[in-house]
């Protein structure tokens, strides 16, 4: 049986990791087995529960990743048996059902959909492109806005179920996210402000998906482009439509919800400090070797060096 894992105990600044949804710094608390050793470093959960609300549990990541059980898992509600010989369950313990994906009411996207209310992300990307080019964009990546005129990023899945949805603030001159920590709301979280307002029960589970992965099954013969945030997947869309540009929502999501790529050819371009990591993640996810000089063919991994016309171009953006 798989080793039971727990919330880390708090022993000093060492024990608190940045969150890998909202960036926060020292305020992630990652599950460990009982000699101290995390699952993964992004199972676990988030202190900024009201802005941020991200928590990763271990049945969550057994059950996204069934490869790495071998025997009936503890936190996994299906019993699942791999070995040939191992006892069936119990006949008298009947599987638990499986839980309700939580999504965001579909009217909640729509009033956030105001093409004649710009957010100040797109402002920003009027400065860079045809009005046309920018309405469609806005269209397409079904790009929100708040009443502060916030961007709001929309994950939505293939089915068109919308997930979350990650609030930004920008500068609509520069197109610099606004950093500054005495800035309240930074990055927000759709989920969790209607959590903490009542609008949803305390007991929704996030479960995110990939930023633009909705535009899939519209644009089933596009090559994918994979990029960490989701600002380059909108400003790449723009510069090189060929492409389906896609985003992770950071540098340590190249993980399995990467699975809905099934059969499609797919680039990754991280940031240059994400390269490593993501050859490393690439091969986690049974993807062919990443070397830059690799031609797309299932998942490929090109960083600033291997595609330095592109990298150029977009950082003279960024």
């Amino acid at each position: 049986m798989e080793p039971k894992y727990s919330l880390q105990k708090y022993a000093g600044i060492a024990s608190r990791h940045t969150c890998p949804a909202c960036g926060g710094k020292r305020c992630f608390t990652r599950y460990v087995n009982a000699a101290g050793e995390p699952l993964h470093e992004t199972v676990g959960r988030c202190d900024h529960e009201s802005s941020c609300g991200y928590h990763y549990t271990p049945a969550q990541y057994f059950h996204d990743h069934p490869e790495l059980s071998t025997t009936v898992h503890p936190y996994t509600p299906v019993h699942r048996v791999d070995k040939v010989h191992a006892k069936p369950a119990p006949a008298c313990h009947p599987e638990a059902k499986p839980k309700d994906l939580s999504t965001i009411p579909e009217d909640i996207v729509a009033r956030t959909l105001r093409p004649s209310y710009d957010s100040h992300f797109t402002q920003f990307l009027r400065t860079l492109f045809d009005p046309l080019i920018v309405e469609g964009l806005i269209d397409e990546y079904r790009l929100g806005v708040t009443r502060e005129r916030d961007v709001i990023f929309w994950q939505i899945d293939t089915k068109g179920r919308p997930r979350t949805g990650k609030i930004m603030k920008y500068d609509p001159e520069t197109g610099h996210r606004i950093k500054d920590e005495a800035t309240k709301g930074r990055i927000t979280w759709v989920h969790s402000l209607m959590k903490y307002s009542g609008q949803l029960p305390q007991d929704w589970a996030l479960t995110q998906c990939l930023f633009g992965e909705h535009l899939l099954p519209i644009f089933p013969d596009k090559p994918v482009a994979i990029v960490e945030s989701e600002k380059t997947a909108v400003i790449c869309a723009g510069l090189i439509p060929k492409f389906l540009w896609l985003a992770t929502g950071g540098k340590s999501q190249l993980n399995a919800r990467l699975t809905v790529l099934s059969g499609r050819s797919v680039t990754a371009f991280p940031d240059i400090d994400g390269y490593d990591l993501w050859c490393q993640k690439a091969a986690e996810l049974n993807a062919q070797p990443c070397h830059p000089e690799a031609q797309p063919k299932d998942l490929s991994c090109h960083s600033e060096r291997s595609e330095e016309s592109l990298h150029i171009t977009v950082a003279d953006l960024l």
